[in-house]
């Protein structure tokens, strides 16, 4: 049989049994939502891709998904209609023929052809583009409203904000790719049900290792000498008196006169720290252990902790990285006293209103039935306290009030989310020492050799204080940074 008979053969086999309603419905659904598709990429090309990210769901995924149902139902259709003439005793023999010399039988099949090469590229597209939207931050944090909220609020007012989540989430590499797919299809089945927890917990073990993600950008051994941090707080007095602190923190890696800073000795891929946590958090570590300069491996028990053989056993095992410190890089969240301090620092919350840090203290702590209910009473007491106490500078100087109370309901709103239990201090953050342990969960002086030997955890150990909460530092001066 030539080439051209097999067409003509497979031409008649699909001609007589696609005459179903399965097979016609699933190309009315393939057309439909193809012009669709395609309508709706030329408006988001011409739109500059500012889509809603309810719309995308529909246009990236649920469309597409119909396009793709579509093209399934076709054959589907047609061997549904093939088992039933064959159970009838009803399936031909020999099809009816097609006679390729009509021009109209000609004209069919080219619409077909191009057709099938058109669904091939539509699918091509489609697909490429539904995962381009799953893998955007709009999507990750803007679909599930209420559950992603204050994951996405805080990624917003990051550092990392222009970063997409899946180059910290997944990384490169198909993978890690795949896995968060099927991650993915239980978190929708955790939305669609209520199923999820509230708050959203710390992604501890699923996290990808740093060295395939924030590595890609943050190179280990290029982080070389000190850096110099200023730190301003406000007192609750009416004057909001301000305090600094400077400090020198040593945050370089193995520098040329053999000095070791934080990253250098935490990072050390040559003799690499290795802890025991004994609980889900990381928060509790038990043991800790590296080799040290001259190959002895050195073992630091908690005393605190006082882990037993068994306990250990069941701890999680973990070499340390980026993540054991930097536990939430783009989802941070303040205490109530250091996010009015850095507004106030940042002058978006003016330091010139009396007793505006004890008042908004009071305000941001307390707790509210929802968002919009702390929003207005916040407004509406510190509105009432100037205007009924300060008068004369509540009126030369309503702009300020005003903006300065809109700040302060915004360091609430960036912070605090009661349909998510997340309130002031639920997500420890292990930069650091002053809020949560952080640094104290090993560099506490409870943890010792057999011998004797600590990990030490005075205050020269990371930085050098240069001064602290002082009134007018003399140091600032000094520096030319006052």
């Amino acid at each position: 049989m030539s080439v051209f008979q097999r067409v003509a053969s497979g031409f008649r086999l699909a001609a007589y049994l696609g005459r179903n309603p399965l097979t016609m419905l699933g190309a009315a659904l393939t057309t439909s939502s193809a012009l669709t598709l395609i309508g709706f990429w030329l408006f988001d090309i011409a739109s500059g891709g500012t889509v809603h990210p309810y719309v995308g769901v529909i246009f990236f995924l649920i469309l597409p998904g119909i396009f793709l149902i579509g093209l399934l139902m076709i054959p589907v259709g047609a061997l549904w209609r093939r088992l039933r003439l064959a159970r009838s005793g009803q399936l031909p023999a020999k099809y009816p023929p097609v006679d390729f010399s009509v021009p109209a039988i000609r004209e069919v099949v080219g619409w077909i052809a191009g057709l099938t090469v058109a669904n091939v590229l539509i699918l091509s597209v489609a697909s490429y583009r539904g995962v381009e939207y799953m893998d955007s931050a709009k999507f990750c944090g803007a679909t599930c409203h209420t559950v992603m909220q204050p994951e996405f609020t805080a990624y917003q007012n990051s550092p990392h904000q222009r970063v997409d989540c899946v180059q910290c989430h997944i990384g490169p590499g198909a993978s890690w790719f795949v896995h968060s797919k099927f991650s993915g299809l239980r978190q929708v089945y955790a939305v669609t049900f209520h199923t999820y927890d509230r708050p959203i917990p710390t992604p501890v073990k699923q996290l990808r290792p740093s060295r395939d993600t924030c590595e890609q950008c943050h190179w280990p051994q290029s982080f070389a000498g000190n850096k110099l941090m200023v730190k301003r707080k406000f007192s609750d007095d009416e004057k909001n008196s301000e305090l600094t602190t400077v400090l020198l923190l040593k945050i370089g890696g193995h520098t040329f006169d053999g000095a070791v800073g934080i990253h250098g000795r935490h990072l050390d891929t040559g003799s690499p720290i290795e802890y025991i946590a004994t609980d889900g958090k990381r928060q509790t570590i038990a043991q800790v252990s590296y080799t040290d300069g001259g190959g002895k491996r050195l073992v630091f028990d908690s005393s605190d902790v006082k882990a037993s053989a068994a306990q250990l056993a069941a701890g999680e095992h973990r070499t340390m990285d980026c993540l054991d410190c930097h536990n939430r890089p783009a989802h941070s969240f303040q205490t109530p006293e250091r996010a009015l301090d850095e507004a106030m620092t940042q002058g978006s919350i003016s330091a010139e209103l009396p007793f505006i840090k004890k008042q908004a203290l009071e305000l941001i702590k307390t707790k509210y039935a929802d968002r919009d209910a702390a929003a207005q009473q916040i407004a509406a007491k510190l509105d009432a306290f100037y205007r009924g106490g300060y008068p004369d500078l509540y009126r030369d100087k309503r702009a300020l009030v005003d903006s300065s109370i809109a700040q302060v309901q915004a360091v609430y709103l960036r912070n605090v989310f009661p349909a998510m239990n997340v309130g002031w201090g639920t997500y420890p953050n292990n930069l650091g020492h002053t809020d949560f342990p952080g640094c104290f969960r090993c560099h506490d002086g409870s943890h010792a050799t057999a011998d004797g030997r600590s990990i030490p955890n005075d205050c020269d150990t990371c930085h050098s204080m240069l001064a602290m909460e002082e009134a007018n530092s003399k140091i600032l001066t000094d520096l030319g940074l006052k």
